[in-house]
C-alpha cells in the first residue's frame, strides 16, 4: 500500500485552501493501492491556514511556526504520529508526498524564514515515515517511484 499527500487529489487541504492534483498520482488511489492523507489536517490544523515552516534546527530539536510567529509543532507532530498509525495499519512500503512540505517534505524543506529559501532537510511526518522504514517519494520523481515499485513483490503491494 502507498500512503499519498492528500492534495495531490484534488482535495483542498492545503495551507492556502488549495490542491495541487497530479494525474499520475491520482491513478494509484482509483486502482485501490494508495491511502489518501494529510498529515496537517490530522493534526488538527484548519484549512485554511497560515503558512508554516520549521525553524531551530539543531540535532533532534526543531519549532514549526506559522508566518505570525505562532508555535504549531503540536500539531504537525500530532499529524505525523498519525500518518503513521495508518501506515502500519495498512502496511504502507511507500509515500508520495508533498516537496517542500514542513510536514511532507523529503530532501528539501524551506529554511524557515518565509523566504522561499529551501535548504536539505525533511518535513515531520516524511522523517518520522523514512525512520520507520517507509520509502519517501514526492509528486517531481514518477519515474523514481515506478521503478520503485516494480520491484515489490505482489505481498509487498498489498
Amino acid at each position: 500500500m502507498i500512503i499519498v499527500s492528500a492534495c495531490f487529489l484534488n482535495i483542498k487541504c492545503r495551507y492556502n485552501g488549495e490542491a495541487t492534483p497530479y494525474t499520475w498520482i491520482s491513478n494509484w488511489v482509483e486502482k485501490g493501492l494508495a491511502i489518501v492523507v494529510c498529515p496537517e489536517v490530522l493534526g488538527d490544523l484548519p484549512i485554511p491556514r497560515e503558512p508554516c515552516e520549521i525553524q531551530n534546527r539543531t540535532e533532534g530539536h526543531f519549532k514549526i511556526v506559522d508566518n505570525t510567529g505562532k508555535d504549531q509543532t503540536k500539531a504537525f507532530l500530532i499529524g505525523a504520529e498519525k500518518t503513521w498509525e495508518i501506515a502500519k495499519i495498512v502496511n504502507a512500503k511507500c509515500a508520495i508526498l508533498k516537496a517542500r512540505s514542513p510536514s511532507c517534505g523529503f530532501g528539501e524543506v524551506y529554511d524557515g524564514s518565509f523566504s522561499g529559501q529551501v535548504i536539505s532537510g525533511n518535513g515531520v511526518t516524511a522523517n518520522l515515515l523514512e525512520q520507520n522504514g517507509i520509502v519517501i517519494f514526492n509528486e517531481n520523481q514518477e519515474d523514481d517511484f515506478l521503478k520503485y515499485y516494480n520491484k515489490l513483490s505482489i505481498e509487498e503491494v498489498l
